[in-house]
């Protein structure tokens, strides 16, 4: 990985009072998913992190996905091909407060550590991984898993598990 840009931009203030140093937050753990995903395309890349809110994301949801509701992260992948000494653009990941507020909050961990899971997440879809088969679930949770520790978060499946059984 020779050049990664990474550029967060904050849409509701919601963010900087509940998380105020969410941008590096999301720059840490968009290089930490980057890392470990090993699929990362040779050469100079950018990956754009959009802090919304719940309304942006449920009009992103309804308008890319037929789902009119929030959810808590989405990844528009771009399909821009590489292009000899230019930056490829990996796309955006976009993140909704409220509702990563309230699933953090439901599910006793903080939101700092939900938060840096959720980018975890969304860059890993970025990079072409996906969790429609318990097999690709598995692989791309252990993905999150490293990368996650690496920026001292504990393990976000470890509670689920523990309650499932």
């Amino acid at each position: 990985m020779e050049r990664v840009a990474i550029d967060v931009l904050a849409t509701t203030r919601a963010w900087r009072r509940t998380l105020p140093d969410a941008a590096a937050r999301a720059e840490a753990a968009t290089r930490a998913a980057l890392e470990a995903a090993g699929r990362v395309p040779e050469g100079a890349v950018e990956i754009s992190i959009v802090l919304g809110d719940d309304a942006m994301i449920q009009d992103l949801n309804r308008r890319w996905r037929g789902r009119d509701q929030p959810t808590n992260v989405l990844s528009f992948a771009s399909d821009d091909p590489p292009r000899d000494g230019r930056m490829l653009l990996l796309g955006d990941v976009v993140l909704a407060h409220g509702t990563i507020a309230r699933e953090a909050a439901a599910q006793g961990k903080t939101i700092a550590d939900h938060f840096a899971h959720l980018v975890v997440h969304g860059v890993l879809h970025l990079l072409g991984w996906d969790h429609e088969t318990p097999a690709e679930a598995r692989a791309m949770e252990a993905i999150e898993r490293r990368a996650l520790a690496a920026i001292g978060v504990g393990d976000p499946y470890r509670v689920r598990e523990t309650v499932d059984g």
